[in-house]
């Protein structure tokens, strides 16, 4: 279906659900509240088309005035600037509309649970991890997001095994579900005598964080086991059997949460990232159209997918999907990681675009 067609579509429904919300007749507040958020969806895509319409009309008239043999040179001239434009910013309000045109993931406005875990290279992998959770974390405090900590299993060198964290704020999911694969670094180890540098790689996931309406958990599903936390905490630390570990019995799936002060704290976060785990394998098992759409644009989300490359003697990141080098290293493991999230939302809107022209 072309934009043409969509827009015919859009402006036609927008216009029925303004008669049905006018009237309201028969309309339960389940049906209302629904109807009036589809609403206000096409709200800003029917004002768009409506100035879309305004500058065609203004270019339109500003195109007799130029080929109008009697106009005078100097007013001729200034309204050859004002075609130039206008003809820029119908382009501009025509690829706004196609952006909101754009098949809308459920999961971009939820919040995420986001999962670090090493992978070869052994300490020099669990640094790297630890790297990566730090930098995430301060990306989050950049973006006014909650960052908070569910889990970390630490080496007692300053590295993680493997560390979790619920991401809490206004689009997480969105600007976060591009990282979700493995991520490897090229650097000189502190050990490394020789100078030599090494490549370990740390896998990265990120799961929309599921509410309970979204996945229904039976309690016979479940094993809960506690246990005393392990790692830096001091002097909580192996003194109350705090930690919990869940296995859902019919996936085998296993959570843990040991960072909480109480044994209740730690059983809810667990219960939110089995939910999220969940939810994850519901939408890649039911819809696979969601899964092939990834795979057309920036990969896959698989954790086993090298995604990107991390050169600290050259101090180079380089996002393999979209052949994006950036020399600015120091600052994204800072936080600083506008520039690449960006250019990956650019390039799979550009995608998803060429599909639906």
């Amino acid at each position: 279906m072309g934009i043409s067609e969509k827009l015919n579509q859009v402006t036609a429904r927008h216009d029925e659900l303004r008669e049905i919300l006018s009237s309201q007749n028969g309309l339960n507040s389940q049906d209302l509240q629904r109807l009036s958020k589809e609403f206000a969806d096409l709200i800003d895509i029917v004002s768009l088309v409506d100035k879309v319409k305004k500058i065609e009309s203004e270019i339109h008239g500003i195109s007799e005035l130029i080929e109008d043999p009697d106009s005078e040179i100097e007013i001729r001239s200034i309204a050859e600037q004002e075609f130039r434009q206008l003809k820029k910013d119908l382009i501009k309000k025509e690829h706004e509309i196609e952006l909101l045109l754009l098949p809308k993931d459920s999961a971009d406005e939820k919040n995420a649970i986001l999962e670090i875990r090493a992978g070869t290279g052994g300490d020099e992998a669990a640094l790297f991890a630890a790297d990566l959770f730090r930098m995430y974390q301060r990306f989050s405090e950049q973006q006014n997001w909650k960052f908070e900590i569910m889990d970390i299993n630490e080496t007692g060198i300053g590295g993680y095994k493997d560390a979790t964290a619920s991401v809490m704020g206004r689009a997480v999911f969105a600007k976060l579900k591009f990282e979700s694969g493995v991520h490897r670094v090229q650097r000189v180890p502190e050990t490394e005598s020789q100078g030599r540098v090494h490549t370990s790689a740390a896998t990265v996931a990120v799961l929309p964080e599921a509410e309970e309406i979204d996945v229904q958990i039976e309690p016979k599903e479940l094993r809960i086991d506690t246990y005393r936390a392990q790692g830096a905490g001091g002097q909580h630390v192996n003194k109350t059997d705090s930690a919990i570990r869940i296995t859902h019995l019919p996936t085998n799936i296993v959570v843990q949460c040991q960072d909480g002060k109480s044994q209740h704290k730690n059983r809810a976060q667990a219960m939110k990232m089995l939910r999220s785990k969940l939810y994850e394998k519901e939408q890649s098992e039911k819809n696979t159209a969601r899964a092939e759409d990834r795979k057309m644009q920036v990969g896959s989300g698989d954790r086993s997918e090298r995604i990107r490359t991390y050169n600290y003697p050259q101090g180079r990141i380089t996002d393999h999907r979209i052949n994006l080098t950036l020399y600015k290293l120091e600052k994204m493991m800072e936080g600083d990681l506008n520039e690449v999230i960006e250019a990956l939302l650019t390039e799979d809107q550009a995608s998803r675009l060429s599909r639906i022209s």
